[in-house]
Parts: C-alpha cells; sequence; structure tokens
C-alpha cells in the first residue's frame, strides 16, 4: 500500500506455495521504523488506532496481516497458511469462483497480485474468516474467524471514513455481530472442552499485543453487551448476567497478578460496570 511518494512495504524475497492451487507468489510486508507507525489511542474493542504521519500519510498494519493466495484467494494467517490439509486442498482449489463472488458483492475491484490497499486489506481477513471453516479443530479455527471478523469490520469503518456513501458503517456493524457470535462460540467451546484456544498463540486480536485469553474473555462480554441478540428480555438477563459472572472472575483474577495488562483491567472494569446498570435497569 504505497499511496505516498515514500515506501510503507516490500515484497519479501521468501516464496510461498499455495496448498490449494500451488501457485508460488511473494508477500507484501509492512515497512518497520522510521515514523510509519505512530500509536494513537486503544479504543474499548482492543483496536489500537494510528495516527497519520506528515512523510508516510495513513498506514493500516492489519491491511498486511493475511497470507493470501493472490489466484485462488486462499487465505489464513500467517503461520497456519502453508498448514492446510492435503484432503483439503482440491475442495479449496475449486471453491475459489465461491469466494471471488463473496469478495465482489462487499469488496470491489481487488487484485492481490498489487500492493495492498484498504480495500484489499478488508477483502484478505474476510477470506480469513471464509477459509479457515476448512481448518479441524486442532487449530482453534472458531477464535481465528472471531478475530479476523472483527479486523474485516475495523478496516469497513476505516472505508467509510473514506467512502462514507458506500455503506460500509453498516457491513462492519454485520462483522461486529458476526465476531460476537464467533468469539462467545469460541469461549463456549474452551470451556467445554470442545476446541482449545491453545492453537491461536497470538489472540490479538490487534497487531500491537497479545491480549491473550484473558483478552478474548473480555471482548466476548463487550460484544455480547454490544452487539448481542436476544428474542427475549429474560434471555437477555441470563446472557448479561452470565458475561457479568465471567468478567468479575478475570477481573479478579487479575487484581492479584503484575503480569495482567493494566489497559485491559480498566476496560473489564468499565465493562462490568456498564453490564451492572443494564441489569438494574432490567429489573426495574
Amino acid at each position: 500500500m504505497e499511496e505516498h511518494d515514500v515506501k510503507v512495504s516490500f515484497w519479501s524475497k521468501d516464496e510461498f506455495l499455495c496448498p490449494a492451487c500451488e501457485t508460488v507468489f511473494r508477500r507484501e510486508e509492512l515497512l518497520s521504523g522510521g515514523g510509519r507507525l505512530i500509536a494513537g489511542e486503544l479504543t474499548d474493542e482492543l483496536h489500537r488506532m494510528y495516527e497519520p504521519s506528515a512523510k508516510y500519510g495513513e498506514v493500516y498494519p492489519l491491511v498486511y496481516q493475511a497470507t493470501v493466495c493472490p489466484e485462488c484467494w486462499y487465505a489464513a494467517m500467517d503461520k497456519d497458511f502453508a498448514l492446510l490439509g492435503e484432503d483439503l486442498s482440491f475442495d479449496v482449489s475449486q471453491s475459489r469462483d465461491e469466494r471471488k463472488a463473496e469478495i465482489a458483492l462487499l469488496f470491489p475491484n481487488v487484485d492481490f497480485y498489487e500492493n495492498r490497499t484498504l480495500m484489499t486489506g478488508a477483502a484478505s481477513q474476510y477470506l480469513v474468516l471464509r477459509c479457515y471453516d476448512y481448518f479441524s479443530k486442532n487449530f482453534s479455527p472458531t477464535i481465528k474467524q472471531g478475530i479476523a471478523a472483527l479486523r474485516v469490520a475495523w478496516l469497513c469503518e476505516d472505508l467509510h471514513k473514506k467512502m462514507p456513501g458506500e455503506h460500509y458503517d453498516w457491513v462492519a456493524t454485520l462483522f461486529k455481530k458476526k465476531a460476537q457470535y464467533l468469539y462467545s462460540k469460541a469461549v463456549a467451546f474452551e470451556q467445554s472442552g470442545e476446541e482449545a484456544l491453545s492453537a491461536a498463540k497470538n489472540l490479538g486480536p490487534d497487531t500491537d499485543k497479545n491480549y491473550g485469553y484473558e483478552g478474548a474473555l473480555y471482548l466476548m462480554g463487550f460484544l455480547t453487551l454490544k452487539y448481542g441478540c436476544a428474542s427475549t428480555i429474560e434471555q437477555r438477563n441470563a446472557s448479561l448476567e452470565s458475561v457479568k459472572r465471567t468478567i468479575a472472575k478475570m477481573f479478579g483474577l487479575g487484581k492479584s497478578s503484575k503480569n495482567k495488562p493494566g489497559p485491559l483491567l480498566e476496560l473489564a472494569k468499565n465493562l462490568y460496570n456498564r453490564i451492572k446498570k443494564e441489569l438494574n435497569e432490567i429489573d426495574d
């Protein structure tokens, strides 16, 4: 993504082999240092904002995170890309037209042979969300899909700022609701033993810091409060009570440990108070 005269990215010398269609390609990487990234605020969704610099302009690290085959549009997180099982490679290759048709509806005119743009970045995270359907539970696919859904939403919010008439704010909300469903499902799977989170070594959800399991629990709670659906007040009440207990337990553990990230504890405390306030209003 090189909209300015100065470089913010480069094409790696290492070649990647797509396990689905056997295309050989190089990956675009974000250059670090030199004042390219000026860290801004951390949102209550654990999304790190960045300030534009006079020299490099706006830089979006999430644009470069997904590894995408530029031919068949198979995508995954970097460390998982080459690990697609041979038994599924044919299915992934054969479904390329479906993926490309879906992308065309949401993110038109993308080309993964070219430098990444905001549009391509959002499309790449959607493809990650889509392609983890092919991975077994040993890869912790559900939480990785939740992270990808949240990243799609954040990039759609950035697209909305650039193109306010294209309704990417609405698309962002849809993907946050999808992230809420996936985070809740992933935490439930972890607690039941059906699918562990341990294969996801970096739970992000952004690129600047790994907030780990506590971060996943916090986001499950935050997304449930803001985007969770319930057909009745009683169901909403029960859902928030469950989240409140989870957050309270996490916050209690965090207070006694110097290893827990401070910003997350403060956000968790604020979330707990917001849930408590809504539950009190429901009771009234």
